[in-house]
């Protein structure tokens, strides 16, 4: 099948290509509307890089895809009887030589393994909940990724793009503004949550072409598109780990160390487990206790006691507001005070309005218009307003508490 010209898409590609006068780089410029780039594409084998990849075609740049090789199967030879990055790159392969683009691998493994996946056993095995593909985005995807572009190619690249449910908002009357990450039209899909850990540098040099469209719109340009891909499923979970089962990663890397699992409300002994580490925070299957259903409702690392509850919503354990730190301002200078705030804890549609305070040492206590059950330390809070993502900050350990102190 032969490339399409921006003529020959879709009619809803005309919205790829407009450009208002605070435009999204999600709108994929034609050259008639700006320079030709020369954009380096992250490419999965998910429906949604490969249809990045043709609208940027379409749009008449000078697209080349890189594939990432970031699995540990060396660490779980009994689990697979093949490679699990095979048939990703296949399809890879597949889309690339029916558009005419060039594809790479770039190995980058143990960049993985030493900035995110380390950090991600540590914070695990210190009781916290940290979030892999955040910083896979952050430290991988968009920065060893960077770093190898610059090494291996100098300045042979404009942009760089991906498959990611996201709008980049821009200036184009000052280039040198700031730009803003700003939420999709998919309130499902929308990743702005796993990308508020960039920094604008990141984000300057960085385009979503799916920004302006939904799931659904996805998959009839991609059956449009005939793409190779065109019914294959979303990936599910942890991006490194494929196939393999978070408790098997972490088996594997952690071990085991059995304790004790109690009731919250009565202090009884109801079983064991193989390692406070195997549990989160509102966890309800894999509890293997009779009279339930039961519920994880907190863990004591230092005691390696695992507490649950039938109870596991009870008003009394509803947190309201947290403290967190280590922020990432996208765009700091872009927050109204007199406008609202509004936050996520976790990725998804759901935002709660929110209040911040400023506390000594960087940190901040938000307060939420609402309760959310499953706070935890480690996870990633990020903030928004008028549909921008500002940025994000790190929920810290043992600050999570109500207005009754608790």
């Amino acid at each position: 099948m032969s490339v399409l010209s921006p003529s020959a898409m879709p009619s809803p590609a005309t919205c790829l290509i407009r450009r208002p006068s605070m435009t999204s780089s999600s709108s994929t410029p034609s050259p008639a509307d700006g320079p030709r780039l020369r954009i380096a594409l992250l490419l999965s084998g998910g429906v949604d890089s490969s249809l990045a990849l043709r609208l940027l075609k379409a749009a008449g740049h000078e697209v080349t895809a890189f594939y990432l090789q970031i699995w540990f199967q060396e660490d779980f030879r009994n689990y697979w009887d093949a490679c699990p990055w095979e048939e990703d790159f296949a399809i890879c392969q597949q889309v690339c030589e029916q558009a005419g683009v060039q594809l790479h691998t770039v190995p980058l493994t143990e960049q993985y393994w030493q900035r995110v996946v380390s950090h991600c056993l540590a914070e695990i095995k210190a009781g916290r909940t940290p979030n892999p593909d955040m910083l896979c985005n952050s430290r991988v995807k968009f920065g060893a990724f960077y770093e190898y572009l610059e090494q291996q190619h100098g300045a042979g690249f404009d942009r760089i793009a991906s498959g990611h449910y996201a709008r980049i908002i821009r200036d184009p009357q000052n280039p040198s503004a700031p730009v803003e990450l700003a939420l999709t039209p998919d309130p499902i899909k929308d990743q702005t949550y796993f990308l508020a850990h960039l920094t604008q540098q990141q984000l300057s040099r960085t385009i979503f072409p799916l920004g302006p469209l939904t799931k659904g719109e996805v998959r009839r340009w991609a059956a449009a598109l005939q793409l190779p891909n065109q019914a294959r499923r979303d990936s599910q979970g942890i991006c490194f780990l494929g196939k393999v089962r978070f408790s098997e990663f972490v088996r594997e890397h952690l071990g085991t160390w059995p304790g004790a699992i109690v009731e919250e409300e009565t202090g009884e002994l109801l079983g064991h487990h193989e390692g406070f580490w195997f549990y989160t925070l509102g966890q309800r299957k894999g509890i293997y206790l009779s009279g339930g259903p039961w519920f994880v409702s907190r863990k004591d690392p230092d005691a390696n006691v695992v507490y649950v509850s039938r109870n596991y919503y009870d008003e009394d354990r509803r947190r309201d507001s947290f403290v967190c730190g280590g922020f990432n301002w996208i765009a700091l200078e872009r927050m109204d005070p007199a406008r609202p705030l509004f936050c996520k804890v976790r990725h998804g549609p759901n935002m709660y309005r929110c209040t911040m305070e400023e506390l000594p040492g960087g940190e901040a206590r938000v307060v939420l218009e609402g309760n959310d059950q499953g706070l935890a330390a480690g996870q990633f809070a990020c903030f928004y307003q008028d549909g921008v993502c500002l940025g994000s900050a790190v929920i810290l350990q043992g600050q999570c508490c109500d207005d009754r102190g608790s």
